[in-house]
């Protein structure tokens, strides 16, 4: 997929804002830090359409920005993070999970996982509620150009053993880096054949 166009549409932070539904969408979320913006910036060829920050947990409102005039991306929350208060954490987690399970042009989730660190918690506890609920989503690995090729590989063993632990298939997977655009035109081509079922 090429990406013609990317044009930010609002932010929203109550469900009754959200854009009509109108084109198929798919929601980006991680825990805070992950890289996520670094990587929507990169995946859309973008320097600052998603706001990158130094401090996690910036992302406090839903993103939507329409692609190619056909599709809404949906930058998400992040979660996971301590400095943000317990209320507002509490708030963000109840209209995430609305949103996910509630919003009918949904297409995919897309979690976000930091490579360089073993399975978290939080991110499993998304994951759980996403196959719970029967929800699609794939696992995004960011970070990848940190780690060298057996690192990398090693740490991608030790997340499919946990997952199996629970799962009796895989979900789908892509590895990223936003430095290097490595899984740009996987996770292009992943979307574009999903928005083939809207």
């Amino acid at each position: 997929m090429k990406i013609s166009s990317a044009t930010f549409i609002k932010s929203s932070t109550q469900l009754d804002q959200l854009p009509e539904p109108r084109y198929p969408e798919h929601a980006f979320i991680g825990r805070s830090n992950v890289g996520k913006s670094s990587l929507i910036n990169t995946l859309l060829q973008r320097k600052n359409l998603a706001h990158t920050s130094a401090t996690p947990g910036k992302t406090q409102v839903i993103n939507h920005y329409l692609i190619n005039e056909s599709w809404y991306l949906v930058d998400l929350p992040g979660y996971g993070y301590a400095r943000t208060s317990k209320k507002q954490r509490d708030k963000f987690s109840v209209m995430i999970n609305e949103y996910l399970k509630g919003r009918d042009s949904l297409m995919n989730t897309y979690i976000l996982v930091d490579s360089r660190i073993p399975p978290q918690d939080s991110d499993l506890e998304v994951m759980e509620s996403m196959g719970l609920n029967g929800l699609p989503f794939t696992i995004v690995y960011t970070k990848t150009d940190k780690l060298n090729k057996y690192q990398l590989d090693t740490n991608l063993q030790v997340y499919r053993d946990v997952l199996l632990e629970t799962w009796e298939n895989m979900p789908p997977m892509l590895l990223t880096s936003a430095t290097k655009g490595r899984g740009r035109e996987e996770l292009l081509d992943h979307i574009e054949e999903i928005n083939g079922m809207f």
